[in-house]
């Protein structure tokens, strides 16, 4: 026979607790808002490492709208606490405001028929072969 999920909770945290700590659905929206809120550095260094220059991926900006939402719930919803509320409370606009960037920048982007590289939309000539890029002619303006 199978032990039950309670005996199984209760065998690895006794009393509801592990590392001194008393754990509920709460706590861990608390401790994933920081794990997801610190990941983010994770990713900016390692794509900074792969490239060789200071870049700051669009996941930056995902995970800092997640973590700083999980951790807002947590500070507004389960601590009630004026000062951890309002650390979280506006963060979200940058990191939004930086997505919106992205994705504006990402659509506007330009490919080069003949090497297939992604160019900014400014760009008249491809980095990479020299190709002549045209930029789309919006035809309804």
């Amino acid at each position: 026979m199978l032990p039950s999920m309670n005996s199984v909770w209760e065998l690895l945290f006794p009393g509801g607790h592990f590392l001194g700590i008393l754990w509920h659905p709460w706590k861990l929206v608390g401790w994933l808002g920081n794990a997801v809120f610190f990941s983010r550095f994770l990713v900016q260094w390692y794509v900074t490492e792969k490239r060789k220059q200071v870049v700051i991926p669009v996941a930056f900006w995902w995970l800092s709208l997640i973590g700083a939402l999980l951790l807002f719930s947590y500070a507004a919803l389960y601590q009630r606490d004026s000062v951890f509320i309002f650390a979280y409370a506006f963060t979200w606009i940058p990191y939004i405001r930086n997505l919106l960037i992205h994705h504006r920048h990402h659509d506007a982007s330009q490919h080069c028929p003949r090497c297939s590289r992604v160019s900014p939309p400014e760009a008249s000539f491809c980095s990479a072969c020299g190709q002549s890029l045209t930029k789309a002619v919006n035809s309804t303006s």
